[in-house]
């Protein structure tokens, strides 16, 4: 059964993108975009889904899962990440390099040897972002999602665009569900939303497969199941950078949840 405290689920409906807006897209920028990432605006224009719960007869907005459409689907360049005062340009964080790991990818970065584009902009708490790994004329096979957190580091997320739209989905949109993937982890707030509303069990590698079999029609119904699975206990990462992370207040339980982080890579 769904949980009942979750309500006002609501999915705007998008008209599908015309071809020749994909066409008109892939020559402004000189990129090609992935099958998957075609497939997904020929049968919806971008998506947005919302959901709240009802806690003590407050009504709370919660989940949100948005993805741009074709015509947001802008490039980040030689600009500021955020309408903050003094906020360094991402020309800046070429000089302030931190080399990725050997068992980490290469990180994307802000100048020409990389092309990115903002696909979800995470509610302010960072940015979901389709990266081309090797410059203009961007291939469709070069092209990756990766996460850029508040604090401008680099965290990849998923090869494929089906696989993040999966992961996505699987996250429900709960706040700051992208933390997970780093090695700091969610706020403490977010860990409660996480209790209460947990992740179905997830695996990125297979998450990787069946990249052709795209599905888009959604029921909401479906999504909202209770789980009865217990995450296992991880090791606690170190604390996030400052900053911080936008999201609703924490509910009044306070146990923890766990996941499995990875490392920040910044450029």
């Amino acid at each position: 059964m769904a949980l009942e405290c979750v309500t006002d689920v609501t999915i705007i409906e998008k008209p599908p993108a015309e071809r020749h807006m994909i066409s008109s897209w892939e020559q402004k920028n000189n990129c090609t975009l992935p099958e998957d990432v075609k497939n997904f605006y020929l049968m919806t224009n971008g998506f947005h889904m919302t959901w709240s719960v009802k806690l003590d007869e407050h009504t709370i907005p919660l989940g949100s899962m948005v993805i741009n459409s074709i015509s947001k689907l802008t490039q980040l360049n030689q600009s500021s990440v955020y309408s903050l005062p003094n906020a360094p340009t991402l020309a800046d964080l070429e000089d302030d390099a931190l080399e990725a790991s050997e068992n980490q990818p290469e990180k994307p970065h802000f100048d020409s040897r990389s092309v990115i584009f903002e696909l979800d902009p995470c509610d302010g708490n960072g940015k979901v972002c389709l990266v081309y790994k090797r410059g203009k004329p961007a291939l469709a096979q070069d092209a990756e999602i990766w996460f850029l957190d508040r604090a401008l580091y680099w965290h990849f997320l998923t090869d494929t665009f089906t696989a993040y739209y999966r992961l996505l989905i699987t996250h429900l949109g709960l706040p700051q569900w992208q933390y997970a993937f780093t090695s700091y982890g969610i706020s403490p707030q977010a860990k409660q939303w996480f209790n209460m509303y947990k992740p179905i069990t997830y695996n990125t590698n297979l998450l990787a497969e069946e990249t052709n079999s795209f599905v888009n029609k959604l029921d909401p119904s479906k999504v909202f199941k209770s789980k009865n699975k217990t995450l296992s206990p991880k090791k606690k990462g170190p604390v996030q950078p400052a900053g911080g992370q936008k999201g609703p207040s924490g509910p009044p339980s306070t146990s923890k949840s766990s996941f499995s982080p990875g490392n920040p890579v910044r450029k």
